[in-house]
């Protein structure tokens, strides 16, 4: 056997510089290929589990198919990756961890999506959905059978569109699948109806769930992973008349664990909250409905945080991401661990900061309260549609307001708007049949020049990712004095605040519009 083809990984000349390899062998050298050269097609029939092993990827140079590999005396790789593909490969050296990055980005941008698949499948027949504990990587599917390699493709398209959500709807007649991307529903190419029990059986393996289970509610968790990127699901199913639903969160920390910075914070809001996080003390509130971004916001402010120096303790339903150097505890009802009852025992870990997931009840409320009334900087949510509502809703939890006087710090709301695409907005100027058809408090607007969607291949109906809209409401003295009082509904303590300089959830909007960040119809939806 010739020696340059019996060499194990370990004794390839890895030592030797690429550069001084290159010119030895004669070969053209790439210190960084570039992305233009990556050929999806060309991988097609090659399994991605096969190029990383041996750091290979075919590729396109100036027209002229090559390879691109770490060692030029992989002679027996080389000729059968091009009989595999029919090609005469010219070798083109690169470094190996070079090459194993572009092998991620050319399968991910791999053409195989759920339709495309949907079309190759047969009639009828039996699926079987093989359990599986691991992490799946979802680039690799090509072995795997029909049912589990459209639920890869159908996650994989999904995590390609930046969705968050799945929804596997049935119906009498039909499955419908849709993606949740920036907050709006869209639906996707529909898997046959015979289909249905294995891909539902498939996903509730994946997610460790009972298969045999469909007269009740199931929740699990599952993990996959696009080449070296990890993805967490939390994984619902509900019995309804027609079969059972199914509802995928898709949990990428790439996109959750953001800096405070990026989240569309006005420069004075983002001054005003960083300053809060000095503070030694105190409770800060985080409002907002469902899927406004409050958890985002949270781990944003938490990251800011030195965890070295200062105890950093969380309990949450669910945890959503795994935090570095933070301590992260799981609500569990079922044995008796509740939000009161476990920041119970969180007290008790010499915490310095806790952040509580959500307050729910008045126990809660009140433990969170005295935490912070005795040297803690406490974190929390709520579900109010503003900010001064966020104090009413807890007095009405039964809390005193002389207790909430002196320890609340702020209270911060927040919504999600689409952002509008900047390749294709378009620009428009406000009428005063848009005034008629989106109220009287978009009258500021009235005769201005602001921009609305389009559309492109790079974009969702004009809209690209979401911004933030905030609204700051800093606790001082005459917010304390009225909180005190008792008496004072949500209209006066937005006055006053007002009065102060705080601005609102609509100014926010109003001036994200103006700024052609967002839409004013997107706005129009929100608040």
């Amino acid at each position: 056997m010739n020696s340059a083809t019996s060499q194990t990984p370990d004794d390839r000349p890895a030592a030797a510089p690429l550069r001084e390899l290159a010119a030895q062998y004669g070969l053209e050298f790439l210190p960084e290929p570039p992305a233009e050269i990556l050929d999806p097609a060309l991988v097609a029939r090659l399994p991605v589990d096969w190029a990383r092993a041996h750091a290979l990827l075919p590729v396109r140079l100036a027209g002229e198919p090559c390879a691109l590999t770490a060692d030029p005396r992989q002679v027996a790789e080389l000729e059968y990756l091009g009989m595999l593909l029919g090609l005469e490969l010219r070798p083109v050296l690169a470094p190996r961890d070079r090459i194993l990055r572009a092998i991620e980005q050319c399968y991910y941008r791999k053409d195989d999506t759920p339709t495309s698949f949907l079309q190759t499948l047969a009639e009828p027949r039996p699926a079987n959905a093989p359990a599986s504990a691991r992490s799946d990587d979802l680039l690799q599917s090509a072995e795997q059978a029909p049912v589990t390699q459209l639920v890869n493709l159908i996650l994989l398209e999904a995590v390609k569109r930046r969705a968050s959500d799945i929804h596997f709807e049935p119906f009498e007649d039909r499955l419908r699948v849709r993606y949740r991307v920036d907050g709006v529903l869209y639906e996707q190419a529909a898997p046959p109806k015979h289909l249905e029990q294995a891909l539902i059986s498939r996903l509730k393996v994946m997610a460790r769930m009972d298969i045999a289970e469909k007269r009740l509610p199931q929740d699990g968790t599952a993990r996959v992973r696009v080449g070296e990127r990890e993805i967490d699901i939390r994984v619902s199913t509900l019995p309804v008349a027609e079969g059972e639903r199914v509802v995928l969160r898709l949990l990428d920390r790439d996109s959750a664990l953001l800096p405070l910075t990026v989240l569309g914070m006005p420069d004075d809001v983002l001054a005003a909250f960083s300053a809060l996080l000095a503070e030694p003390n105190g409770l800060i509130v985080v409002s907002g409905p469902t899927g406004s971004g409050k958890t985002t916001t949270l781990y944003a402010a938490l990251s800011r945080l030195d965890a070295a120096r200062r105890n950093i303790l969380t309990i949450e339903d669910p945890i959503e991401y795994q935090l570095p150097n933070i301590g992260q505890m799981q609500v569990k009802p079922k044995i008796g661990l509740t939000f009161a009852n476990g920041l119970r025992h969180i007290l008790r870990q010499d915490p310095d900061v806790i952040l509580v997931g959500e307050t729910r009840d008045a126990e809660t409320a009140e433990i969170a309260i005295r935490a912070a009334l005795t040297g803690h900087l406490v974190f929390t949510t709520l579900h109010t549609n503003d900010a001064p509502g966020g104090v009413l809703r807890l007095v009405d939890m039964g809390l005193e307001p002389y207790l909430l006087a002196a320890c609340v710090r702020a209270i911060l709301a927040q919504r999600l708007a689409r952002r509008l695409c900047p390749r294709c907005r378009r620009p428009a100027r406000v009428t005063q049949d848009d005034l008629r058809a989106y109220g009287p408090a978009f009258a500021p607007l009235r005769g201005e020049s602001v921009w609305q969607a389009g559309g492109c291949p790079e974009c969702l109906e004009g809209y690209r990712g979401r911004v933030g809209l905030f609204e700051l409401l800093i606790v001082d003295r005459e917010i304390q004095t009225l909180i005190r009082a008792g008496s004072a509904g949500v209209e006066a303590l937005r006055a006053s605040a007002e009065a102060r300089g705080m601005r609102s959830l609509l100014a926010d909007a109003l001036a994200k519009v103006r700024e052609g960040t967002t839409s004013l119809a997107e706005v129009a939806n929100i608040v």
